[in-house]
């Protein structure tokens, strides 16, 4: 009995049309994966940012989630890399390590710590530094080509100014307020900074900023070592089930040298409890994989375009939560960020689409060489 052709809406479809419309889904993947990661970074800024204000150490955070994070890696490489998964060297176990101590230990702790100090939204802002620094070490590494004479490498250069523009203005000009999406917030602060307008903030606003710029320069570092160890060491589960091991040793010496105290290791069921299980699952867990897939299929630069969404997703949520208003400037930087996002994207696909007409023209002649 022949083989029943597959069918789309009850009706037959090609081959070809099947191929297509897996290439479409191939082709989409990482954009839906990153706009994911995005909103699952948004809510463990909010997250957090609670968490840290009601006593929770944040190096005690990072071990525990990066604990969870490896019990979910751990068993799912296991099973599904088991037969594929290439052999493990002591150089490539070095190069993990140092990936994982700029990427989830040295920016996790600076991150946490300036967060106490400042707002989710300013913090969020912040990560407007993570595409420019990353396309300026992608540059420098060779890993991204910026043609200045094509179209696609000005829309990429002129894109990436844009979105940083954009930040700095949604941060820095204070124009007119816009009325509040609620009267009252949803969500009332209760912690040792709670309040903006507390001396504590208004003191120690420098501080926290300096600490979340350095945080997020080593995010962007933090692209660039995983698109480098993706190069040698292809298994993704297993990569990020050693992510987890060497994120929660190394925070868990952190901890021991600055917090000593037995108490910060306690859990209740309570919001610290939902912010170590979000960060686990989602963060460490999910997103830290959605990452290393976009890294591995479309480069740093890719995936760290996406980090400005993060503060449109954070600047919503405040307003209805936390009864933040929103001025002028806010509206006009998110569209500018958004605007270069998608002229940053739309060279990078046309970049993409080059490469693969380029790679179709190739094989043919590699599979039937002449003789």
């Amino acid at each position: 009995m022949a083989a029943s052709s597959p069918t789309i809406l009850g009706l037959p479809a090609s081959p070809n049309h099947v191929q297509g419309s897996m290439s479409s889904m191939k082709a989409i993947a990482p954009y839906l994966a990153m706009i994911v990661s995005t909103l699952a970074y948004g809510g463990t800024n909010i997250l957090g940012k609670l968490a840290i204000e009601r006593g929770l150490n944040c190096f005690v955070l990072n071990v525990y989630r990066h604990l969870i994070a490896m019990m979910i890696f751990g068993p799912l490489s296991y099973v599904l890399e088991r037969n594929q998964r290439p052999p493990l060297s002591l150089s490539i176990l070095m190069k993990i390590f140092v990936l994982t101590l700029f990427g989830a230990t040295i920016h996790l702790n600076l991150f946490y710590i300036g967060l106490d100090y400042t707002p989710p939204t300013v913090a969020s802002a912040l990560s407007s530094v993570i595409p420019v620094l990353t396309f300026t070490l992608a540059v420098l590494f060779r890993m991204e080509k910026v043609k200045i004479k094509s179209a696609k490498g000005i829309a990429k250069l002129i894109g990436a100014l844009v979105c940083i523009t954009g930040a700095l203005l949604f941060t820095f000009w204070q124009g007119p307020l816009l009325p509040g999406f609620v009267k009252r917030p949803l969500i009332i602060v209760q912690g040792k900074n709670s309040g903006h307008g507390s001396k504590h903030y208004k003191d120690d606003w420098i501080k926290g900023s300096l600490l979340i710029f350095i945080a997020n320069a080593t995010f962007s570092v933090w692209f660039i070592l995983q698109a480098k160890v993706c190069e040698v060491y292809s298994a993704r589960l297993m990569m990020n089930t050693l992510i987890g091991f060497f994120a929660s040793l190394q925070s868990a010496v952190a901890a021991l040298i600055f917090d000593r105290n037995a108490s910060s290791w306690k859990l209740e069921w309570n919001l610290q409890l939902i912010t170590v299980l979000y960060s686990g699952i989602v963060i460490s867990g999910l997103s830290y994989y959605l990452q290393t897939f976009c890294i591995s299929k479309k480069g740093p630069v890719f995936a760290a375009m996406f980090s400005p969404l993060n503060l449109v997703l954070v600047a919503l949520f405040s307003a209805f939560f936390f009864a933040e208003r929103l001025h002028l400037s806010s509206l006009i930087g998110a569209f500018a960020m958004i605007s270069g996002l998608y002229m940053v994207l739309w060279g990078k696909s046309k970049e993409s689409d080059e490469e693969e007409e380029r790679v179709a023209k190739v094989l043919p002649s590699e599979r039937n060489p002449v003789t």
